[in-house]
């Protein structure tokens, strides 16, 4: 759920637009960026908020490299400015260099425009000015986002083709149903023969669609529209996480994702020199309400002085896998390091997962499609068959 907060910083008064579960998770983030929350309201919009245009895994990729060349971090960014076409993104790197230029430090300037950067983001870039290696949390963070982005991308190549399958499937349907049945029904109405029964109830379909076309393209149209309208709102509340954790066999590589994709912000984060506390508190945006509860319960008790692997263990977010790597981190002293690596284990489980859903459902779909198309040709071919055997 998205929230609009006004909030106290080092910076003055700031307005903030944070997605949360709730409230409580709100105040914990503003804590987390020292900030003290001045009011907290769920913010009342018909339509969910647009996300930002702004390239920051572009933007982090091109800073790095002018930091790493001997450029300040204020003539790097006043270079990307200069090169800059966009508006949209020169307003947000004009905005960042007069911060800078006005003496505040680049993770308080960040927080300016909260809109644009993600809480990983900015408490990131803090822990960066407390060790003075900002490159180094940049590549941090590059890594991070390249390795969200190939599972992304795998998940969306692999549901292209289904997709496409599934809406010509439909368009097929449609027309057939649509356009061919009711033709072929008053071919029928008048030859005096009686029809086998499902053949009649195909024929009843084609006289109605016939007499009631326009209502029935009134209908699909608004139909289709109140998919859009509640669909879009069903998808910013959390509507596909939901049910994808409600149907079977998908539920479990649902979940395998979310704590992989929090195993590897944690090891971003503690690795990039984040106190533990902090990086558990930063990393609650990336968790499903079912999910937060729970880790809330473990941070409580890591604050209260148990290990992490036991307190994950305890609160179900240990996968057998991880919770062996994390057990290694603590006692080497290379928590953060472990839980990159079990993400990068889990990584590699989701991407076999996703192919051998590419290799069973896209067969499984085409056959059902076929099943369907055919299955009306069938009815609409029988009585010619029945017509051409009585001529023999």
């Amino acid at each position: 759920m998205r929230y609009a907060v006004r909030a106290l910083g080092s910076a003055g008064i700031v307005s903030l637009s944070v997605e949360a579960a709730d409230a409580d998770a709100v105040r914990q983030q503003l804590a987390a960026q020292d900030l003290r929350p001045i009011s907290v309201a769920a913010a009342t919009i018909a339509w969910p908020a647009r996300k930002s245009r702004f390239p920051l895994a572009l933007f982090s990729q091109e800073l790095l490299a002018l930091l790493e060349a001997g450029l300040t971090l204020a003539e790097a960014i006043e270079a990307l400015c200069d090169k800059e076409t966009r508006v949209e993104t020169r307003g947000v790197l004009e905005r960042l260099l007069q911060s800078l230029r006005e003496g505040r430090r680049y993770s308080a300037a960040l927080e300016q425009q909260a809109e644009h950067f993600p809480v990983l983001y900015i408490g990131l870039m803090r822990a960066a000015e407390r060790t003075s290696n900002l490159p180094e949390s940049l590549a941090r963070y590059i890594d991070y986002r390249s390795r969200l982005d190939a599972v992304r991308s795998r998940v969306v190549s692999t549901l292209i083709y289904p997709a496409i399958l599934a809406v010509v499937g439909l368009a097929v349907t449609a027309f057939l149903l649509g356009y061919v049945v009711p033709r072929f029904a008053g071919v029928y109405q008048g030859t005096g023969r009686e029809l086998p029964w499902l053949s009649q109830l195909m024929m009843a379909w084609g006289n109605y669609a016939a007499q009631h076309g326009r209502l029935l393209v009134l209908a699909a149209v608004a139909f289709l529209a109140a998919a859009i309208f509640g669909g879009r709102g069903w998808w910013a509340s959390g509507g596909p996480q939901r049910l994808a954790r409600r149907l079977p066999g998908v539920a479990t590589t649902v979940i395998t994702f979310e704590l992989a994709r929090l195993y590897l912000s944690l090891g971003m984060l503690i690795e990039g020199g984040l106190p533990i506390l902090q990086a558990l508190r930063l990393a609650e945006g990336l968790l499903s309400p079912e999910t937060l509860m729970r880790y809330r319960e473990a941070t409580a008790a890591i604050g209260r002085g148990e290990n992490l692997s036991q307190a994950f263990e305890a609160a179900g977010l240990a996968t057998p896998v991880a919770l062996r790597l994390l057990r290694v981190g603590e006692r080497g002293g290379r928590l953060g390091e472990m839980m990159g690596r079990a993400a990068r284990f889990h990584d590699g489980e989701i991407a076999r997962r996703i192919d051998v859903f590419a290799r069973t459902f896209e067969p499984l779909l085409m056959a059902a499609i076929g099943l369907v198309v055919g299955t009306i040709v069938v009815l609409l071919y029988l009585p010619i068959f029945d017509l051409a055997g009585s001529l023999r």
